[in-house]
């Protein structure tokens, strides 16, 4: 399939062709610019939801009942799991995938495991550009599943239109939660496994936390929504809220705003990617090291390096 024919194909939602363009992704490929550029005007359509939490509290349990529901809804759905990455392959270990095989035959539901390849803000480095392909293919709602790495776990902010914050009773999760600075990044707040012991208490703790919060009267409040993801109990509130979350995104402007700080943050990441490929093929490793041996031997400073380093860098651009 070449770059036409998958660019042709993936807004028509081609399974074959959003799962061969996410390939190229992940895989840098050559043809990853022809793609991004084919697909563009095709974009800005999903909802992007994103779940985090500790491991443990229930995130592929809780993406697979919220999957079940928007079927229910007549949505189409992607599923974006970012699992651990093997350490013997580098592959996605594929975790989430087995806990959604209700959804494995439904033509409305697309899901793609990608492995996290040490990224430690719970998402993959690919991410934001397989987001891009599956908001091209033409789902309504994009779920973003980040692998639970405690405190680095809010890197989902900026790449999800409403974050989904998980916890779970007993875990210690509502305590993590104000050291983490996850409540700063909630939209969402869940108490997962809402039919264990303690469940109530760290609901009544995490609504207390964000009382505490010093918001404006038209600011967005994170609700606290009780779940038992297992067996679907309060995951219709759960949509609902999301819901509410769009509908307040829309009306404030926000929407708008945290897609535009996205897209800043995507461009970056490309121009600083860029910027370390140049420095790896044009001698910046030998200016590198010799200037980190003058920064170590306190000859010169790490601000001086560096501006040494970038005009060195602006001397072997191309004219």
């Amino acid at each position: 399939m070449d770059v036409g024919e998958l660019v042709d194909r993936v807004p028509r939602g081609d399974r074959r062709a959003v799962a061969r363009a996410i390939s190229l992704v992940e895989n840098t490929a050559p043809q990853l610019r022809e793609i991004m550029a084919g697909l563009a005007a095709h974009t800005g359509r999903a909802r992007v939801v994103g779940l985090t939490g500790s491991p443990g509290v229930g995130k592929s349990t809780s993406t697979s009942a919220l999957v079940r529901v928007l079927r229910d809804r007549g949505s189409s759905v992607a599923v974006l799991a970012v699992d651990p990455s093997s350490p013997f392959s580098g592959g996605a270990l594929l975790g989430d995938r087995v806990r959604m095989q209700e959804h494995a035959t439904d033509s409305g539901v697309f899901i793609r495991s990608m492995a996290s390849r040490g990224h430690l803000g719970g998402l993959s480095w690919a991410a934001p550009h397989a987001l891009r392909v599956l908001d091209a293919a033409g789902f309504d709602t994009v779920l973003v599943e980040t692998v639970g790495v405690g405190q680095a776990e809010v890197d989902i902010a900026g790449h999800a239109d409403t974050t989904v914050v998980l916890c779970a009773p007993g875990m210690g999760d509502s305590v993590q939660a104000a050291k983490a600075g996850v409540l700063e990044i909630a939209d969402i707040l869940v108490v997962n496994k809402a039919d264990r012991e303690g469940a109530r208490t760290a609901a009544r703790e995490l609504r207390q936390m964000v009382a505490q919060v010093d918001r404006g009267p038209e600011e967005w409040k994170p609700p606290v929504v009780s779940t038992v993801a297992a067996k679907g109990e309060g995951v219709g509130e759960l949509l609902e809220r999301i819901d509410q979350h769009g509908s307040y995104l829309r009306g404030s402007g926000g929407l708008d705003s945290r897609r535009h700080a996205r897209a800043r943050q995507e461009v970056e990441a490309i121009v600083v990617g860029a910027l370390r490929d140049r420095m790896g093929t044009v001698h910046g490793h030998a200016d590198l090291d010799a200037l980190a041996g003058d920064v170590a031997a306190a000859r010169i400073d790490p601000y001086t390096a560096a501006d040494r380093l970038l005009r060195a860098l602006d001397r072997s651009a191309p004219k």
